[in-house]
């Protein structure tokens, strides 16, 4: 079955103006309905099974469901009434119409039991590594489908937050004191009322969203977590062990701080991180990334990293350049030695940004600790500007 409108014999619906409220929950459907106020709504990927005296009585013109379930008498009739139906589509071990991010209970169910492999994450994985290359443009529909709700509800997440990116390489291992610097940095910037966003996945992405979590709780926490989490330091040789760690110390300590991880299934070797209350999870890499740097509207700091890191901070410095998004925003490089002889990515930078408005933005710090007192002055200039 294909998710294409299921209203052959249906009359095209009505143009509602402005009447096109998102529902993502049974409970909104239940008020939305009550209320007889469904026509012109989009319905996002909630079962209606049990629903169907509601559906049989409603005003749906002009309504359109993305992949709810319903019983087929209940679906007749909203396509009589004039809505759109999409019908779920079999056999996915995701949902493309999903109306809100994942979490990472979402995406590690059934590890406790059956290992990383057994998880819906890795399910995922394993159906793009066989779709992405076989040139069918239904998988490749979905895929896109499914990334563009992941957009819509990272921008309906993120209303209203001043969003500060930590870029950081993958391989930064647990135990290490790069790792516990991280932690901190996310930690620090959660508690100024930042919302921390990262890549989502292990290492310093990772850790930055680990001290978000912290940062609910009082000092000795964070210690502790990183003991427990020194046990497995890596995502290598062992996803399961690595995941069951974090979810280990999530379970000692429940209900932390808030953050957002934006991790990808073309990086499928990198899972995504437990610490992230939110994840946006997408099979485009390029969506991905650009749409994680767009969402830092506070500025991003970057820690030290390879070809990835490197990558990003120039699809930061471009819109900044170029002044495509605005203002530009704060960008702080942690860690003098890596960004100026390992990688010399601060001397480019600096002469990209000379007599340009991004120069007073841009800051090198040699130590992590320094990097939100940096933030907060290259946000000062900016407001001053």
């Amino acid at each position: 079955m294909q998710p294409t409108p299921d209203h052959a014999s249906a009359p095209q619906p009505p143009q509602l103006p402005g009447d096109d409220r998102e529902i993502e929950t049974l409970a909104e459907f239940d008020d939305v309905c009550g209320r007889g106020a469904l026509a012109g709504c989009r319905v996002q990927a909630v079962d209606l099974t049990e629903r169907t005296s509601a559906l049989l009585a409603a005003d749906v013109a002009g309504a359109v469901f993305l992949g709810c379930p319903m019983r087929e008498d209940a679906a007749a009739k909203v396509r009589a009434g004039g809505a759109l139906v999409f019908p779920p589509v079999p056999g996915l071990p995701f949902n493309p119409y999903r109306g809100l991010l994942y979490s990472p209970d979402d995406l590690f169910a059934g590890l406790a039991e059956g290992g990383y492999e057994a998880t819906p994450d890795s399910h995922a994985y394993a159906w793009f590594q066989r779709t992405k290359a076989d040139g069918d443009v239904f998988s490749s529909m979905l895929r896109a489908i499914h990334d563009d709700s992941i957009s819509d509800a990272l921008d309906e997440h993120l209303v209203g937050a001043r969003v500060v990116g930590v870029m950081g390489g993958h391989a930064m291992a647990r135990g290490t004191e790069a790792y516990a610097g991280a932690a901190r940095l996310g930690r620090a910037l959660a508690r100024t009322g930042f919302t921390v966003a990262t890549g989502g996945g292990p290492g310093a992405m990772e850790a930055a969203n680990l001290g978000a979590y912290a940062a609910a709780f009082g000092e000795a926490m964070l210690d502790e977590s990183l003991e427990l989490l020194a046990e497995a330091p890596s995502f290598t040789p062992s996803i399961t062990d690595w995941a069951r760690a974090a979810f280990a110390v999530r379970e000692r300590w429940p209900a932390g701080g808030s953050s957002v991880g934006i991790p990808t299934w073309f990086y499928g070797h990198e899972p995504p991180n437990a610490f992230a209350s939110h994840l946006g999870k997408y099979f485009a890499n390029a969506t991905r990334e650009d749409g994680l740097l767009a969402r830092s509207n506070a500025g991003v700091v970057f820690l030290p990293g390879a070809a990835g890191t490197v990558q990003e901070v120039f699809d930061n410095a471009t819109p900044n350049y170029y002044g495509s998004r605005g203002e530009p925003t704060p960008m702080v490089l942690v860690d003098r030695t890596h960004w100026t002889e390992h990688l010399p990515v601060w001397p480019l930078l600096q002469s990209l940004a000379k007599d340009r408005p991004m120069a007073s933005r841009i800051a090198l710090v040699d130590r992590v600790e320094d990097a939100p007192d940096a933030l907060r002055e290259l946000s000062g200039s900016a407001a001053a500007s």
